[in-house]
């Protein structure tokens, strides 16, 4: 080990947190000495690793995108590539690539409350190094970079064709007249289907059950200058479309299945490829850029086949009710990981930190861990906008601290506290409900209480209670 060096903050990971987060501490912190730990060799964090054909945002890029800069191409929907070279461009013309150091795997931190810093261990070409810092600000996302969710399929193991996890897509695969079954009906599904189905043989959709699936605008002919009130207007459409579908579920599934009907082909009905087991925004919706993956039905080489895997055998994927499905690669789009932290070993006073049971303060920090920010996101809104959010809070907590000649914040829980908790996602997707166990949890009250409402959650970051909840010490 080296001597350590002393900063003032460390950043984990260079996607869209990292990136919004080493803005605002170069804009409201200009003195300040920090760094971004990124793992990669590039910026962009998910649109770094995900190379699948057709990956694109599942949100338009409006809300997206950056406050400080604002999505500048006429495509609502950006494709994969675009993304990462938005990212690129903000951190080029913003100068933050200097804060940046790629390569560098965070592995361990642990937290002195006699020094008041964090020793952070941080691997690089082989060797391990110490950082010392008041503050981490973790960025890592929410899903396990390195494994993908292993559904459970009777049989896999005897497929004697190609099986592809999307979040690893081979380099230079051709699937040009293959035939290929992507098991799942989530965006990833979604967005896979309609561009396969350009070039391979036969594409077929195997879905336990189906989602809801909304044609959106692909394009938009609005100057440049309006696209910061396209953010706002989106934000709020959004939020608006979100209480409806929680206040009237009947009404909106009902829009939903009308707006789906016309755009199938006369052999395909509602039921049962399009008729979800819950109600929208139980889980997220998924998108079709100018309704491609209904258009993608029209073709002869595309179905969709709904029900339980009964097994795969070397060439098919057999289902309960009967239907084979014959194909040559298998993906299998079936959800993230989810994951926090990015499996670092976090020690508070020596004593190892589990993210199980832990109360969230303001959505942006964990009951018991010092001078920790964790940058998470609204479940039906894009990242970024709670990502602004969380620094506006943050940068009023150090001042906060600054006024009490503090050098520790920490939350703390009410003791003897009759309050109730609720699950870390308050989606039904398997890949949260799977973990719920392993994952922090809301309170139903005060600063512990999940934070939905975009509006207001903005108005309470700038100007409301910014104290209650957390412990200051000198």
């Amino acid at each position: 080990m080296n001597t350590p060096e002393t900063l003032d903050f460390i950043v984990v990971g260079a996607g869209i947190s990292g990136i919004n987060t080493s803005y605002r501490l170069q804009t409201e912190l200009p003195r300040a000495k920090f760094v971004v730990f990124e793992n990669r060799h590039s910026v962009g964090g998910t649109w770094d690793l995900f190379r699948y054909p057709g990956v694109r945002s599942d949100t338009d890029l409006y809300m997206y995108g950056f406050t400080w800069h604002p999505w500048p191409y006429p495509k609502a929907i950006g494709q994969g590539s675009q993304i990462k070279q938005y990212l690129e461009t903000c951190v080029a013309e913003h100068n933050l690539g200097r804060y940046i150091r790629f390569g560098h795997k965070v592995v361990s931190m642990s937290w002195s409350s006699k020094s008041a810093q964090w020793t952070v261990a941080v691997s690089h070409d082989g060797v391990v190094d110490e950082y010392k810092a008041r503050f981490v600000i973790l960025g890592t996302g929410y899903y396990d970079y390195d494994t993908p969710r292993q559904a459970h399929i009777p049989g896999i193991e005897n497929f004697q064709g190609q099986v592809i996890h999307p979040q690893f897509w081979p380099e230079n695969f051709d699937y040009t007249g293959r035939d290929i079954a992507v098991v799942g009906s989530g965006a990833t599904a979604i967005t896979l289907v309609p561009t396969l189905a350009q070039k391979a043989g036969r594409v077929t959709m195997v879905q336990r059950s189906p989602s809801y699936i909304l044609t959106v605008p692909d394009d938009d002919t609005s100057p440049a200058w309006m696209h910061p009130f396209l953010r706002i207007w989106s934000t709020l459409y959004s939020w608006f479309v979100i209480l409806f579908c929680r206040y009237f579920p009947t009404a909106a599934q009902s829009y939903l299945l009308n707006k789906t009907r016309p755009q199938l082909p006369e052999s395909m009905g509602i039921e049962p490829h399009f008729m979800p087991r819950y109600f929208p925004w139980e889980q997220r919706l998924c998108w079709a850029p100018a309704g491609d993956f209904y258009q993608a039905l029209h073709k002869p080489g595309t179905s969709i086949v709904t029900g339980k895997i009964k097994r795969v055998t070397e060439k098919t994927i057999e289902m309960d009710n009967g239907q084979v499905v014959e194909t040559d690669v298998i993906v299998l789009a079936t959800g993230l990981r989810t994951l926090l932290g990015g499996k670092i070993d976090i020690r508070v006073d020596g004593e190892k930190m589990d993210w199980a049971g832990r109360l969230i303060w303001n959505f942006s920090m964990i009951q018991d861990i010092p001078n920790m920010m964790i940058v998470m996101a609204y479940t039906n809104i894009p990242w970024t906008i709670n990502a602004d959010i969380s620094m506006n809070r943050f940068f009023r907590v150090l001042k906060n601290m600054q006024k009490r000649g503090a050098r520790t914040v920490v939350p703390r829980a009410p003791k003897d506290s009759p309050m109730k908790t609720e699950p870390f996602s308050h989606l039904t997707s398997t890949f949260y409900t799977e973990v719920e166990d392993r994952m922090p949890k809301y309170g139903t009250a005060g600063p512990w209480k999940r934070k939905e409402n975009v509006p207001i959650d903005y108005i309470n970051a700038r100007w409301g209670d910014t104290t209650t909840g957390l412990e200051f010490h000198p």
